[in-house]
């Protein structure tokens, strides 16, 4: 059985604005020494949210009203640096669910998608008008429909950009590969079974 479709994602957003923000920078190397991902969303652009004594900077996600925001907003190639997995799994688990940007890293869009994160690109007057909106009504709602392929939100209708075959895998609900292989972990038995070489 296929994992959940997703085929559109709502709720409330958050700009951090910038080009290139690497993943360095999403999760600083120093908090990936871990067994599993659980807590990585409490570094979550640690470095530029928090000062050395550990207190608050002035950052999008240190304000109250953005803190249920589960739909971010940047700029252009967003995710870009190291292939590290360890920046979508500390956006998943600070609980960020989809992300809009002028355009994504290509390794960084691929760990999304398989995480079940849709990345939709937005031109950047498009990313500006939401980013305002929100900054009005943080409790704007905003939908991210992937099977569309656009974002709305009030009576605003962007057009946006995601590669087709992430659209399908997520629509599909056959993002994760590694739940794909599990689901069929029967007829790889059956087919070793019958290899001669697999025989114990």
């Amino acid at each position: 059985m296929a994992l959940k479709s997703i085929k559109r994602v709502k709720g409330r957003g958050v700009q951090v604005p910038g080009d290139a923000i690497d993943t360095d920078r999403i999760i600083p190397a120093r908090f990936m020494k871990c067994v599993t991902f659980d807590g990585l969303g409490d570094y979550l652009f640690h470095d530029v949210r928090k000062n050395d004594d550990g207190s608050d900077r002035e950052h999008p996600l240190n304000e109250p009203r953005f803190r249920q925001a589960s739909v971010l907003l940047s700029g252009s190639n967003f995710g870009c640096g190291s292939s590290r997995e360890h920046a979508p799994q500390a956006l998943y688990r600070y609980g960020f669910r989809g992300i809009i940007a002028e355009s994504f890293a290509e390794i960084f869009f691929g760990n999304c998608t398989t995480l079940g994160i849709p990345c939709l690109g937005l031109p950047k007057a498009a990313i500006q008008a939401l980013a305002c909106a929100i900054d009005r009504d943080p409790d704007l709602e905003i939908t991210l429909d992937v099977e569309l392929a656009e974002v709305r939100y009030l009576d605003q209708v962007s057009p946006a950009t995601i590669r087709d075959s992430a659209r399908t895998a997520l629509v599909s609900g056959r993002w994760d590969p590694i739940g794909d292989l599990l689901e069929g972990l029967d007829q790889v038995h059956a087919v070793a079974s019958k290899l001669p070489y697999m025989a114990t």
